[in-house]
Formats: structure tokens, sequence, C-alpha cells
């Protein structure tokens, strides 16, 4: 795989999520406690944690899918919390999310799938439909005859491209990964990352990505954030994490496996 073409954000340029003092719990258990993000235009931004810290509660959060107990969520300048369900429902509409399972319709195909947020948003013919979701499965590296599968009948890897092709439905800014390697062998991995490398350079995204995978933190990642104790205790490119004195950060990113992935690259 190729390093990373982006060069790291510099922090004057325009933070498309600002997420400040984000506080979410879960009966007496508070997992984010007081936590500030800033993700820029253009970015692919790795979030990085342990296990059961939090790292997905963020994302749902930001979408909207479990409720904040304090703090100020933005996207691109509007706070979300503001906004009426029209203008909610615009802002919405600019990204794109792929659930780290899929979360693929089991009962529609691919095609049928990939039409589900054109459907909801957009006043189009069938034929139109057709052929928007035959380029979006053909973007993603599908070929043709997926279209008419069910989500039954694909690998765990085509189970990620239809759901990435259904992200990418609506030609989103904001793109939102959770865990998108997980499950794969290292060869759909490694291909997985160079796909989104790819789109991100050539649609111009935004790329918010859960992971765990430090391939994907070494390849195609700008930037990224760790979380610990419900907050951000390490931000910045690789050789940031790599110079970090955080006792995580240094175990994650210094320990054996690490160290076979970096002397890969």
């Amino acid at each position: 795989m190729s390093a990373p073409v982006n060069e790291a954000p510099t922090h004057d340029q325009e933070a498309v999520i600002r997420v400040r003092d984000i506080q979410v719990g879960f009966g007496e258990k508070l997992v984010l406690k007081g936590l500030d993000l800033d993700v820029f235009r253009g970015e692919i931004l790795g979030f990085v944690g342990p296990s059961g810290q939090g790292k997905s509660v963020l994302t749902r959060a930001i979408l909207g899918l479990v409720p904040k107990r304090g703090g100020t969520i933005e996207v691109f300048g509007e706070n979300l919390e503001e906004l009426s369900a029209a203008s909610r429902k615009a802002v919405e509409r600019r990204w794109g999310v792929l659930f780290q399972q899929g979360a693929l319709f089991s009962s529609l195909t691919v095609r049928q799938n990939v039409q589900v947020p054109m459907r909801e948003y957009l006043k189009l013919s069938d034929r139109l439909l057709d052929e928007l979701a035959m380029l979006k499965i053909e973007m993603v590296g599908l070929k043709p005859d997926a279209a008419d599968k069910l989500p039954s009948e694909l690998s765990g890897g085509m189970i990620k491209r239809a759901s990435l092709a259904r992200a990418l439905s609506l030609d989103p800014e904001i793109l939102f990964l959770d865990e998108p390697t997980s499950g794969l062998d290292p060869i759909g991995a490694g291909e997985f990352d160079e796909l989104i490398a790819t789109l991100q350079r050539t649609l111009g995204l935004t790329v918010f990505m859960v992971t765990h995978d430090l391939d994907s933190l070494y390849t195609v990642c700008d930037r990224i954030a760790a979380l610990g104790d419900g907050r951000i205790i390490a931000d910045g490119p690789i050789d940031a994490m790599l110079a970090s004195e955080d006792p995580w950060v240094r175990a994650y990113f210094h320990g054996k496996r690490a160290r076979s992935v970096a002397g890969a690259h």
C-alpha cells in the first residue's frame, strides 16, 4: 500500500465537525467526559482507543443516534441542537455512514439498499435511480452482477463495499466509517483502505474513521485522535502518536504488532 498523499491539516483549516465538552453516558456510567475534537475539511481522521471506551459512541452522538448529556456538536458551522427538523435533515443529507457490520437491509438487493437514501431525499424516476445506484456500485469496486444479490449472498468484503456505496449514494461531504476493515483479511483490508484513500482524493471527502487497524492508521490517515478515559489523550499525525508519552498510546503504537506494521511501511 502507498503512503498517505495528503499533508496533515493545519489548525487554521475549516473544522467541518466541532465537538466541545461532549458528555455521553448510559445509566450511571459516563462514557465521554467532556471530550473536545475538531475534524478538518478534506482530512482522513483516524479515531482510536481501547475497546469499550466510547469510540463508536462519539460517532453515534454526532449522528444523533445516542443522546448527549452536555456539550455542543457543530457540523458545517451549525449547532445541531438548534436546528429545525428541516434544517437538520439538510445537514444529514451531507453525510454518509458505514456502520461496523454494514447494516444492510437483509430483504433488499444491493441496488435497492443503495437506493434507500435516494428514495428518501430525492424525487427521481426509477430509471435514473437504477443508473445512479449502478454508478455507486461500480465506484466502490463491485461488479455489476452484485447489484441484484441479497446481503446473504455477499462475502464480508462485498458487504463492506455495498454499505460504502449506500453511504455515498447522496454524494456526501463527510463520510463516517465505523471499524471499516474489521472482519476482513489483511489483503481485503488493504484493498479497502486504498479504496477509501482514492475516494477521498477524487471526491474531496472528509473522513471520520473509527478504527483499531494499525495498518489503516499508518497508510491512509492524515491525523489520529486517541481516546482515553472519555477524553482525547493524543492528537496529531502518526509521528505525534509515536512520540506520545501517554502509556496507552505508547503501548498501542510501540507494541509487537505495531512494530511489524511500521516495518512494512
